[in-house]
C-alpha cells in the first residue's frame, strides 16, 4: 500500500491545512479495513479524503489520513436494475465520462465535477432541479469499514436504518470503499444562459422551477441583473465546441474574472462596480452536449463559500432580506449569489431531510475578509430555519445542530455504537457531534 509522511495536506481553497503523520493511499477495502484496525488498537485517529473541495475543517488530522484516490473506476454495471458499482474514490468527471462510455448517466449533479463521488454524497453535495435530491439520493447501497476493522454492509433493505444514517455522514461511521449507484441512460442536455431583471426572476421562480428540468440563477450584489441558468433534456445532439461558448467559460467566467477579483482584494471599494460589470458580462449562450459534461462549469477562481438549505417556499423572500442586508452593509462582495433547488428526502443528516428545499451559497474571493459577511447571512438564513451545507462555512455547533435535524441523536447513537473510541473525529468534528 502507498503511503507518504510528513506532507502537507490542504483543501481546495487553502482554509483548511495539517500535517499528518502519513497519508496512506489503499488500493481495496481489505487494505482500508487493515489500516483502520491497527489505528484504532493504538487509539490513533483516522479521517478520510476524496478530493478537498469542503471549505469546513473535516479532513484535518495530525494522525493518518485515508486518501481514497487509488480506489476509482466503475466495477461493474447490472443492467437489469440499473444500478453500478463504483469505487468510493472515484472522481466524478471519470464517473461521468465512464459511465457515457457504457451508455448510462447520472440524473442529476453539481457544478463541480473534481469531487469524490463518496465525498459529494456523504456532504450533501447537491446540483438542482425541484424533482431531483442531492447526489446521495443516487446512492443505492454502501459497502464501508467501521472503526474496529470490520465491513459494513448497508442498503433499503439490509440494515435501512444504517443505510439512510450512512448516505450523507460526513465520514464518521466509517470509511466508505463502495457504492452502489442509481443511474439512467445517457441523455443529451439543453443549456441556455440569459440575464434577467431582479424583480422579474423572483417574481417566477415557481414558474422557471415547474418549466424547467434544471434550474438555478445568480444573484449579483449593488445589481438589478440576474443570470438564469436553464437544462433540459433534448434529443438534439451535442453542438460542435463553440469559440463564443469557449470565450464565455474560460475568458470571461476565468481569466476577466480573477482580474477583476485581484483588483476588488486589492481595492475593496471597488467590488461594487465589479459586480454591477460582471452582471453586464453574464453570458448569453445556448449549448448543447452529453449531461455529465454539460453540468459541470471550470472553476479556476479561488475562494471561500457559505451554503444554506431553508424550505423552498422561503427562497424569495430570504433573497430580498439578503439583497437588502448588502445594500444596507454595503459588504466589500463582488461574487454573485448562487441560488439553487432540491427536492426533499429522508436521508438522516440531509439539509434537504423532508421538505422540498432552496440552497443560496454565498462567496468571497481568497484573500478578502468574509466573516462578516458570512456572519450577517447566516442570521438570515438561520431565521428562515436554516440548515448548514456540510462541505461549506457554518458556526453551528452539536446543541444548535440537533434542533433543526429530527434524526440527530438516531444519528448520534449509531456513530457511538459503531465508533465508540471517536476515532473518525478531529478537533472539528467534536464541535459537530460532542459540544
Amino acid at each position: 500500500m502507498r503511503q507518504v509522511s510528513g506532507k502537507v495536506w490542504s483543501n481546495w481553497s487553502g482554509s483548511s491545512v495539517s500535517t499528518p503523520e502519513r497519508i496512506v493511499y489503499p488500493a481495496n477495502i481489505d487494505e482500508i479495513s487493515n489500516v483502520v484496525r491497527q489505528s484504532n488498537k493504538q487509539d490513533r485517529k483516522v479521517r478520510i479524503v476524496g478530493s478537498g473541495h469542503s471549505f469546513t475543517a473535516l479532513i484535518p488530522t495530525d494522525s493518518t489520513l485515508i486518501s481514497l484516490d487509488d480506489m476509482q473506476g466503475i466495477q461493474h454495471i447490472d443492467k437489469d436494475n440499473s444500478i453500478a458499482h463504483v469505487w468510493a474514490g472515484t472522481k466524478l468527471k471519470l464517473l461521468g465520462e465512464s459511465l457515457h462510455s457504457l451508455g448510462y448517466a447520472q440524473e442529476n449533479l453539481g457544478d463541480i465535477n473534481f469531487q469524490s463521488i463518496a465525498g459529494a454524497a456523504s456532504t450533501g453535495t447537491h446540483g438542482t432541479g425541484i424533482n431531483f435530491g442531492s447526489i446521495a439520493t443516487q446512492v443505492a447501497g454502501i459497502n464501508a469499514v467501521a472503526a474496529d476493522g470490520s465491513i459494513i454492509e448497508c442498503d433499503a433493505n439490509h440494515n435501512p436504518e444504517l443505510f439512510k444514517a450512512m448516505q450523507v455522514s460526513l465520514g464518521v461511521l466509517g470509511v466508505i470503499a463502495q457504492l452502489r449507484l442509481r443511474v439512467v441512460p445517457a441523455w443529451n442536455m439543453h443549456f441556455v444562459s440569459k440575464r434577467m431583471n431582479f424583480a422579474d426572476c423572483l417574481n417566477q421562480l415557481d414558474t422557471l422551477c415547474q418549466n424547467n428540468r434544471h434550474f438555478e440563477f445568480y444573484i449579483f450584489p449593488y445589481s438589478d441583473h440576474t443570470q438564469i441558468k436553464l437544462m433540459n433534456q433534448t434529443e438534439e445532439l451535442p453542438d460542435k465546441s463553440s469559440f463564443w461558448n469557449h470565450f464565455n467559460k474560460i475568458v470571461l467566467e476565468n481569466g476577466a474574472f480573477k482580474l477583476m477579483s485581484e483588483v476588488s482584494r486589492i481595492i475593496p471599494k471597488f467590488s461594487r462596480s465589479v459586480s454591477r460589470v460582471s452582471a453586464r458580462l453574464a453570458p448569453v449562450m445556448k449549448q448543447v452536449g452529453h449531461s455529465h459534461s454539460m453540468f459541470a462549469t471550470p472553476r479556476h477562481v479561488r475562494f471561500h463559500e457559505m451554503e444554506y438549505n431553508i424550505p423552498a417556499q422561503h427562497m424569495q423572500a430570504a433573497l430580498e432580506e439578503v439583497r437588502a442586508c448588502i445594500n444596507k452593509n454595503q459588504f466589500s462582495v463582488h461574487f454573485p449569489l448562487e441560488c439553487r433547488y432540491v427536492k426533499g428526502d429522508d436521508m438522516w443528516l440531509s439539509p434537504a431531510y423532508g421538505r422540498d428545499s432552496a440552497y443560496i451559497a454565498a462567496h468571497m474571493y481568497k484573500g478578502m475578509p468574509y466573516h462578516e459577511y458570512f456572519s450577517e447571512l447566516e442570521k438570515i438564513f438561520l431565521k428562515y430555519d436554516g440548515r448548514p451545507h456540510w462541505g461549506k462555512l457554518h458556526t453551528l455547533k452539536a446543541k444548535q445542530l440537533a434542533e433543526r435535524y429530527p434524526k440527530w441523536e438516531d444519528f448520534n447513537r449509531f456513530r457511538k455504537e459503531l465508533d465508540p473510541k471517536g476515532t473518525f473525529l478531529n478537533k472539528y468534528l467534536e464541535g459537530i457531534f460532542q459540544s
